[in-house]
């Protein structure tokens, strides 16, 4: 295994406007990634059964990334999924795999390779084995792929080389050709790429393709549920009617309902939306509890005929709110 390296037009006058993309749904790659992290493996490793353990789970350590590379300030505009993962080797010993996808090719508040670098001297600090990296480039900029961090100050050098897969730069026929469930997970990206402002009517012939694909991989029940669920939902439809011509194909081709993977997906986004709206609701009430407690103060001071300037200091009250009182 390779040691310390690095693997995540103006419309025309008279004329309708270009119809927009289909929104993509980037946030779904956080589960694809750990649906088919072993068939990953073996896309990118092509001894990966002599290498690793499969009998073994693999341990996500999506916590402690989290708490290792907090979300970064100022990037606004770029979203990065990342996935520090723990597996074990058929030597009996047990590597770290950082996967880091890059959502997006704009800029966010540091350059990809010098993030790469940072994810990977703060890993390797943490738990001191080697580490291989990946970046997944979806972007849709010819001209971007980083691949390699270099440092140099008086006489001192570094260079970090990491992995980079370009989902842009990959040849259709080639992944067609590949039976890795993986690659009808790549595919589907490219063909995003491809045809980013293709009709609904286009886009579920597409899908309906990509079905085909991934039926001919003749996967386990489960693993076939998650792909679907991901080639489904990675691009939606402009009109919601047409998921369901779509899911109506579906079960024709295969006798089966739409892909039921995909409800663990929209279930546990459900769930954080409902929990952060109640956050925001228990710190409006706080907010607004607090409020309250600075009017009492300031009619306390009013009547005790404390300037009104001194009552804005006190308070941080303006001083209309403390006038209105």
């Amino acid at each position: 295994m390779r040691e310390e390296t690095s693997v995540i037009v103006q419309p025309k006058p008279k004329q309708k406007a270009m119809r927009k993309p289909a929104r993509r749904d980037d946030e779904l790659w956080k589960g694809i990634l750990a649906d088919v992290f072993e068939d990953f493996l073996r896309f990118f490793f092509p001894d990966a059964d002599d290498l690793f353990d499969f009998k073994k789970k693999f341990v996500f350590l999506d916590k402690e990334f989290n708490r290792l590379f907090p979300p970064e300030e100022g990037s606004a505009g770029v979203r990065f999924v990342d996935k520090l993962v723990k597996v074990y080797l058929k030597d009996g010993g047990s590597k770290f795999i950082l996967i880091h996808v890059e959502i997006q090719g704009s800029k966010g508040h540091e350059e990809l390779s010098s993030r790469m670098f940072r994810y990977f001297y703060r890993a390797k600090d943490k738990h001191n084995v080697s580490i291989t990296a990946f970046a997944i480039l979806i972007d849709d900029v010819k001209s971007y792929h980083p691949k390699v961090y270099n440092e140099e100050y008086l006489g001192t050098k570094l260079n970090y080389e990491f992995n980079t897969y370009k989902l842009l730069d990959q040849d259709e026929e080639k992944l067609r050709a590949n039976p890795n469930p993986f690659a009808v997970v790549a595919l589907t990206v490219l063909m995003a790429l491809k045809n980013k402002k293709i009709n609904d009517e286009g886009l579920k012939n597409i899908k309906m393709d990509l079905t085909r694909e991934l039926i001919k991989r003749k996967l386990t029940k489960v693993k076939h549920e998650k792909i679907m669920a991901f080639l489904a939902y990675y691009v939606n439809f402009e009109n919601p009617e047409m998921m369901i011509k779509f899911e109506e194909e579906v079960r024709k081709l295969t006798g089966k309902t739409a892909p039921m993977g995909v409800k663990e997906i929209l279930l546990e986004r459900r769930l954080k939306e409902g929990i952060e709206k109640g956050r925001q609701l228990e710190r409006a009430k706080a907010l607004e509890e607090k409020k309250e407690e600075k009017k009492a103060v300031a009619r306390n001071c009013k009547n005790e005929g404390v300037d009104f300037n001194a009552i804005v200091k006190i308070t941080g009250l303006s001083l209309e709110e403390i006038k209105s009182l």
